[in-house]
């Protein structure tokens, strides 16, 4: 596929005319060949919503409803386009891909109902005769930087609300799926959205630093959202903090499960190998910590293990549960993980089978603190099994992270495991439910080292608008 950058409504090449390409990790094939956009392409992007803000910031509510709904619904008419791209740019599966394109209609359909809940109050007022009220307006140009792993969804998160709230929109698209988030934007520009209210830029990976500190920098930009690694998301916020600028970050994760000694096994189980496994265990939620008490240890175990051995993997284009990771590097890290886990006394008890960038469900029992994969975010079908010893003892090994996004507990008795779920340090809390899970009217987001703020819903239109102070007064009398 060839790739345009999407500014002030037109397709356009990158000033400089450079491309990059992004290769299927499948199949080692060009997948999609894309503008590599620089500062000077930032800069054109930035402008055009700058120009387009005052304009799309008066828009009724009920309009901006409606080409969000129609957007929605055109992207649910591309699914096998955007499947298409998604398997070929990242190595997701076909099921995969199809629920990215669902749920990512479902996040437009969020926001289009929330256009008309930006709401404001009166607050009374000491001084005589002065009306006060607290008004939300849109902040301005909003950055949208998402990443390849769940592409549509994410794409369409970063840009979804900001939209609703009145801003104008630039998407920075990942390197590793620009086609993916190209074809967001068209989407956007099908549905009616207006010329320049939503622009898309592609870039080359050597080019990140500059095109991110770019569009942070540029003056009309008044918002940044970033979903991505701990890493560059400390980077992001940064970056942000140098020039003012508020960032909602949504980062990585190392979510844990809790199997309590009264839990429902079976249950348990199936949730566990769910949320492990979904995606090749490439999602921010992905159940990275199966914390499970001993006295149901070998049971649970054993159950799970043979689960997960029963997953088929291979070529994504097949009928497989696991299909590729992302990259060799991806694959590399895995068998790292294993190794100097197995070295340090992890038992394997399922999977640790691979072939190029396909790996089998793979599940690492005894696993302890010395071992990297204890501390480290695996973002693979490589999983943790860390048997404790009573409730407390699960607690602290569930908190014994940096992360804090998603986590889930497992007990038949619910007071029980709504006290632990009270204890538990993440942002996302599932009692009897896998990890992985969202919807888009939630408040999603995490603390820690998960980043901060909250897309989803109402909680998400504090992030992307202003609260302003404004007062209606009568005559007033002063001192001099």
């Amino acid at each position: 596929m060839n790739v345009s950058l999407l500014i002030n409504g037109a397709d356009v090449a990158a000033l400089d005319n450079q491309t990059f390409d992004r290769l299927d990790p499948f199949t080692g094939s060009v997948a999609s060949t894309s503008p590599a956009g620089k500062i000077a392409d930032v800069n054109a992007a930035c402008d055009a919503a700058a120009a387009a803000f005052p304009a799309w910031s008066e828009t009724g509510p009920n309009e901006r409803r409606k080409l969000l709904l129609k957007a929605a619904d055109l992207l649910e008419a591309k699914t096998p386009e955007f499947i298409k791209l998604t398997m070929e740019e990242t190595g997701a599966t076909g099921p995969w891909s199809g629920f990215n394109v669902m749920f990512a209609a479902k996040i437009l359909r969020e926001a289009a109902c929330m256009t008309t809940m930006i709401h404001g109050e009166v607050i009374p007022s000491d001084k005589p005769g002065c009306f006060s009220m607290a008004i939300r307006q849109p902040a301005g140009v909003c950055v949208g930087m998402a990443p390849w792993n769940a592409p549509v969804i994410l794409g369409v998160r970063s840009v979804a609300m900001p939209l609703a709230c009145g801003n104008t929109v630039v998407m920075k698209a990942s390197e590793t799926c620009p086609g993916t988030h190209m074809l967001i934007g068209k989407v956007l520009q099908e549905a009616g959205i207006p010329k320049g209210v939503i622009n898309v830029v592609t870039h080359a990976r050597e080019d990140a630093p500059q095109v991110v500190e770019a569009l942070i920098a540029h003056p009309a930009v008044r918002r940044i959202n970033f979903t991505g690694s701990s890493h560059v998301g400390r980077i992001v916020a940064q970056t942000a903090a140098k020039y003012l600028k508020p960032v909602l970050l949504e980062l990585g994760g190392k979510a844990p499960l809790l199997v309590l000694d009264d839990a429902h096994i079976d249950d348990a189980v199936d949730a566990a190998a769910f949320g492990a496994f979904m995606h090749m265990g490439q999602i921010c939620m992905s159940t990275e910590r199966i914390i499970v008490d001993n006295k149901i240890a070998d049971t649970f175990v054993g159950k799970l293990s043979a689960k997960a051995n029963g997953l088929p993997y291979g070529d994504p284009r097949g009928k497989v549960v696991l299909g590729s990771l992302v990259s060799e590097h991806s694959a590399d890290r895995m068998q790292e993980l294993l190794d100097d886990a197995v070295s340090k006394g992890a038992k394997l008890v399922a999977g640790g089978k691979r072939s190029g960038t396909v790996w089998s469900a793979t599940l690492l029992d005894h696993v302890n603190p010395q071992m990297k994969i204890y501390r480290e975010e695996s973002f693979g079908p490589v999983k943790s099994i860390i048997r404790v010893d009573g409730d407390d003892e699960a607690v602290n090994v569930a908190n014994d992270t940096e992360y804090g996004l998603s986590s889930a507990v497992f007990s038949q008795n619910i007071q029980r495991a709504m006290g632990i779920a009270k204890r538990i340090q993440a942002g996302i809390c599932h009692i009897n439910g896998p990890t992985v899970n969202d919807e888009a009217q939630m408040p999603f987001g995490g603390t820690k080292d998960s980043g901060y703020g909250r897309f989803g819903g109402v909680a998400a239109i504090s992030e992307f608008t202003e609260l302003r102070w404004i007062t209606i007064e009568s005559h007033q009398h002063y001192p001099f």
